[in-house]
């Protein structure tokens, strides 16, 4: 007989984005990928793709580096609310409530156990679009901007993870996540996992951290609606000076068409038509890859590049264990941007 599966957690909500050039960042995510301006709340601005339904999917945080603030899911009603937190402070690594702040409801915080800081909420503020954006068919949260790249939603992040299978194990037992595919080595580490808790194939992925630092991020990802508008972005990001990392190409893992490039705070960001393939079996089963399968790369044969299992942020320490602050100027510096 098996446990009735946990739904509680509805989606994926916002990601806080900590840079250490917050005016380039911001020019960055409003002028290249089109996002809108919700409002601003100490050292932090908040963005919104055209079609997101909450006030916001981006905080962007001035800090002195760069990489995740925290990131947050909605709860699929104050009853489920109620239940997970009930779960997750019997997990350890609870840090309780958190209010005060912009566009949702109180939010209760904790620890992955890697180290990264999720929230979960349920009370939220809808978009409500001014005049000026108000689209002219009432089922789209707001006007198409026709600016950049024009993302339409928040859709995945991906974290780095020393101990991936633990994390896993963790946002399966507390929240509820189903794991759709993972990537399994040869002596039996797993080196990345996808997890899901709508009927997305994934919401968040974790692959493995390569330096043993704990904390670490890898990406935040926004969706358009086309293969051929993710070709478009990459003509937009040339235009624009923006440096593309890889693709576009199609991943060989969850089939995602993608593009990355670093935005000026250092972060990686990644645009995708992640959402187009969906997991509606009640019963999926894990896919899982093989090392060797890994190797060949993705879908159509391209090497994935090295900097993507190196680069992440906050960027490591050097070797007199201060944080090095990586901007784009930095990676070019390093031969990564080269």
């Amino acid at each position: 007989m098996h446990d009735e599966p946990i739904m509680d957690v509805a989606h994926l909500g916002h990601l806080e984005v900590l840079t250490p050039r917050p005016e380039e960042s911001l020019r960055f995510f409003v002028d290249v990928m089109g996002m809108t301006e919700s409002g601003r709340k100490g050292d932090s601005v908040y963005l919104r793709g055209w079609d997101d339904y909450e006030c916001y999917s981006l905080q962007l945080t001035a800090a002195k580096t760069s990489g995740l603030g925290h990131a947050a899911f909605r709860a699929r009603s104050p009853q489920a609310l109620e239940r997970r937190v009930a779960a997750l402070k019997r997990s350890g690594l609870a840090e309780g409530w958190h209010e005060g702040e912009f566009g949702h409801g109180p939010g209760f915080r904790f620890r992955d156990p890697d180290g990264h800081l999720i929230e979960l909420y349920y009370e939220t503020e809808w978009y409500r679009a001014p005049e000026a954006l108000r689209p002219a068919l009432k089922n789209q949260a707001q006007r198409f901007p026709g600016r950049g790249v024009n993302v339409r939603r928040l859709d995945h992040f991906n974290c780095l993870a020393v101990d991936v299978r633990e994390n896993r194990e963790f946002f399966e037992r507390y929240l509820g996540f189903r794991n759709t595919e993972r990537i399994v080595l040869d002596d039996g580490t797993e080196a990345g996992m996808w997890l899901t808790c709508t009927n997305k194939s994934y919401d968040f992925a974790y692959t493995r951290e390569a330096h043993g630092v704990r904390g670490r991020f890898h990406h935040i990802t926004f969706a358009l609606d086309s293969r051929e508008a993710i070709l478009q972005a990459a003509d937009v990001f040339l235009e624009n000076g923006v440096f593309i990392e890889t693709g576009p190409h199609k991943h060989a893992v969850q089939q995602t068409f993608f593009l990355y490039v670093y935005e000026p705070g250092g972060n990686r960001v990644e645009v995708a038509n992640a959402g187009a393939r969906l997991v509606l079996a009640p019963d999926w089963q894990p896919i899982v890859w093989t090392e060797a399968e890994r190797r060949k790369g993705q879908a159509w044969g391209l090497k994935t590049i090295e900097s993507f299992h190196t680069h992440g942020t906050p960027p490591l320490p050097d070797r007199h264990g201060d944080e090095l602050v990586a901007g784009v100027d930095d990676l070019a510096g390093s031969g990564i941007a080269s």
